[in-house]
């Protein structure tokens, strides 16, 4: 009599794993991806410099692989089952640079680290202060950035950069279809910058 009460106890419990198993939802992965239509300007110079995108650096709270989202007590969603398929520093760094390559026609863009290339003119150095969405309202991108003369060393000019977008829709993939639309408005900013420099 134990011993079939057991087994129909090691049975009920497999068949609660089992059912737990079968309904836990699939993890879908996102990836950020590089500006697409044709750039709206390009600079073009004499000579191709050769910049350098980073080091670039992001807040603590986003190098996880979930998507991270913002909610108005001041704490924080972390979804298990919507994660970015890279790290999000990488795949931030890899967009920035394919998107200043496109912009900067007339420059060659690396990203850092870019020893294997050789020196570079010019470097940008990032630092990411918010790139989230606060809960059902909006995507927003904070960054601090400067670029430097890697010849002398110098600053040649920097900025604050602040992109703030409503999100109409609050699902992931339109999350990360609108956070991708600020790291393209970033981008394009970071272009200007470096159009300026003679």
């Amino acid at each position: 009599m134990a011993k079939q009460l057991s087994k129909w106890l090691i049975l009920l419990f497999a068949g609660t794993l089992l059912s737990a198993c079968l309904s836990t939802p699939p993890t879908q992965f996102y990836v950020l991806e590089p500006l697409t239509e044709p750039p709206s300007s390009s600079t073009a110079s004499e000579k191709k410099r050769q910049i350098g995108i980073g080091p670039i650096s992001i807040p603590t709270l986003l190098e996880r692989k979930q998507i991270v989202t913002r909610l108005p007590d001041n704490s924080i969603k972390v979804a298990e089952f919507h994660q970015w398929a890279s790290p999000l520093k990488d795949n931030v760094a890899q967009v920035l640079t394919y998107n200043l390559a496109a912009l900067q026609t007339g420059d060659l863009v690396r990203v850092y680290p870019w020893s294997a290339y050789g020196a570079v003119d010019y470097r940008i150095i990032i630092d990411i202060i918010r790139f989230d969405t606060r809960q059902e309202q909006s995507v927003n991108l904070e960054a601090n950035w400067a670029i430097m003369n890697e010849k002398n060393h110098t600053l040649i000019s920097n900025g604050r950069t602040k992109i703030e977008h409503p999100l109409d829709d609050p699902s992931y993939p339109a999350t990360v279809k609108a956070l991708n639309k600020i790291l393209s408005e970033f981008s394009r900013e970071l272009s200007q910058a470096l159009g300026k420099i003679q």
